[in-house]
Formats: structure tokens, sequence, C-alpha cells
């Protein structure tokens, strides 16, 4: 299949992220409210499902190697952007789930390019990743943990997020919530409705 048969924006598109834009544009939100933690995982699920699709279309033979690393980095380019706001709530909001992103991407990377990294079991990773950035303050090597973690989330280990302790890295805390969220979108990719209340 090529690039004319599977437009870029068949997974995703910059309309579909601007539409959550404006949105959360358009809400008064409170950090601590339960409308803006709807928001931030919708924004999140709906990115981590459609990442899932294209590895799925990938090893379904649907794309191949470069068509599937060309449609990550589309997605990536949008979602990534830096936002046009200047309200700290709705920064904080976008912020959140762009960081929550960043191993996800990576690992959907890893994933297409060489399968599942199984360095160390999924558990190892997470529990390294934790201490190294609590412990030594070194979040590029809890990054590379988690993304070994994220291939092996693709390839299908099961991560329970919920038997882990309270974070003091916030940015640990939120790539694990970007894992959390790869795994629910393989488990079950249902799309986010953008209008959803």
């Amino acid at each position: 299949m090529t690039d004319e048969d599977e437009p870029a924006d068949t997974f995703y598109s910059e309309d579909r992220w601007q539409n959550w834009l404006t949105r959360v544009g358009e809400e008064d939100l409170d950090p601590e409210s339960e409308d803006f933690a709807r928001l931030y995982f919708n924004l999140q699920n709906d990115t981590t499902i459609a990442i899932a699709k294209i590895i799925t279309a990938a090893e379904d033979g649907h794309l191949d190697e470069e068509e599937a690393l060309d449609k990550l980095e589309f997605i990536n380019d949008i979602v990534l952007a830096e936002p046009d706001f200047d309200a700290e709530n709705k920064l904080l909001l976008i912020d959140s789930v762009q960081t929550s992103l960043i191993p996800v991407f990576y690992a959907a990377e890893e994933y297409l390019l060489g399968g599942p990294v199984e360095e160390q079991p999924l558990d190892d990773c997470v529990s390294d990743a934790i201490e190294v950035a609590e412990a030594e303050d070194d979040e590029d090597a809890a990054l590379a943990y988690l993304v070994q973690a994220g291939t092996q989330i693709i390839d299908g280990t099961e991560f329970d997020g919920s038997e882990i302790d309270e974070i003091d890295s916030w940015l640990v805390s939120e790539w694990l919530n970007g894992l959390d969220s790869l795994q629910d979108a393989f488990a079950d990719p249902e799309v986010i409705e953008e209008d959803e209340d």
C-alpha cells in the first residue's frame, strides 16, 4: 500500500487536534476539576489510539515500516506543537498531555524499528525509571527505561499502574500515564468523540 492509497491523515489529522484545542480554549478549566481530568484523558487517549492503529496496520501488512514511521511522525508533529494559549490552566493541560505522550511516541518508533526491547522485565523498567529519576535525578535514563517498557506494552505485556506508590517525579508520573493510555489503546481502541460531554 502506498502513501497515495493511505493519506497521512487517515489515522489522525491536524483538524482533529485543532478541534480539541478549540474545545480547551472554550472551557473554563479548573485543574482540580473532573472536567479538566476528563479532557486530559480524552486528548491523551485519542492520540494513543491513533498510534496503536498505525502499529496494528503495520503488523497486519497494510503499511510498511517507512510508511508507519512517517505517519507516526505526522501525528507527533501535530500533537507536540506548541499551543497558542495564554491562560496558564490551558497551557498546563496541553503540556501535561504532550509530556505523557513522549514515551509513547518513542516506544512506538522503537517497536516499529525493532520490536519489543526486553533487556529486563517491564516491572523492572518501571521501578528503575522511578528510582533513577528520584534518587539520581536522571530524567533521560528514566525515559529510556519507560520507552523499553512501552515497547513491551505494545507487544502485549500487561502494565498495572495501580500497583505503583505515589511518585515524587512529576515527569515520570506523566510518562506512566501515557504508557497506561497506550495499553488501553491496544486493549480497547474505541475512538474518542471530540464533542463528548
